[in-house]
């Protein structure tokens, strides 16, 4: 059976991304793109915003601000291209244009219930907030990882992480700190159908 791991890089507020900010905001180190490339082979899952997003820097196009994309930026662009993807959309056409993309129009949550039950190894979201959030709702989420980079973008960030989502128990299962300031954290996650009725034992 495959695991199913809900990733996001965010600032310490919860965006996902920020106006005018660089990739990783900036401020990515060595401890911690060391550990970006000791990761285990995964398929990713992403939806439609995502792999327009993506898929448009692996075709050369840098964000806003920018005029290429700096080394380590690059470096993780080529390795998502490698690696298999899974992408949710009703209005993408087919075939996906991006390398080792296979496009599913079907109903996401049935999609992953499936794949967990009948494949192996690791599966993971990439950004793609309505897609965790829906899958972490069905009660299909292994792990739950958070890497927070040191921070606030209150004024420019975008993609707010946890809108929306369910009252969520998180039982933490590792943590780490890389170069000194950036901070992760992972859980395994219980979606809650009500606020807990005491302090937990």
């Amino acid at each position: 059976m495959s695991e199913l791991l809900v990733d996001f890089i965010t600032s310490l507020d919860g965006y996902a991304s920020a106006e005018g900010w660089p990739g990783f905001w900036g401020l990515e180190g060595p401890e911690y793109l060391a550990w970006l490339g000791e990761q285990p082979e995964v398929t990713y899952l992403m939806g439609a915003n995502t792999y327009r997003l993506m898929s448009g820097f692996a075709a050369g196009d840098v964000p806003a601000g920018q005029d290429e994309f700096r080394p380590e930026e690059q470096e993780s662009v080529d390795e998502l291209t490698r690696a298999p993807k899974v992408v949710f959309s009703s209005s993408l056409e087919e075939p996906p244009k991006w390398a080792n993309c296979t496009l599913v129009r079907d109903d996401a949550v049935e999609t992953v219930r499936a794949m967990k039950a009948g494949g192996s190894g690791l599966l993971s979201t990439i950004g793609s907030v309505s897609l965790s959030r829906s899958l972490l709702r069905a009660g299909l989420v292994d792990r739950f990882r958070v890497v927070m980079f040191p921070v606030i973008t209150g004024a420019t960030g975008a993609e707010r992480i946890y809108d929306g989502y369910p009252d969520v128990a998180l039982e933490m299962t590792g943590s780490r700190t890389f170069d000194g300031r950036i901070q992760l954290v992972e859980y395994t996650p219980r979606v809650l159908e009500h606020p807990p009725l005491g302090a937990p034992a």
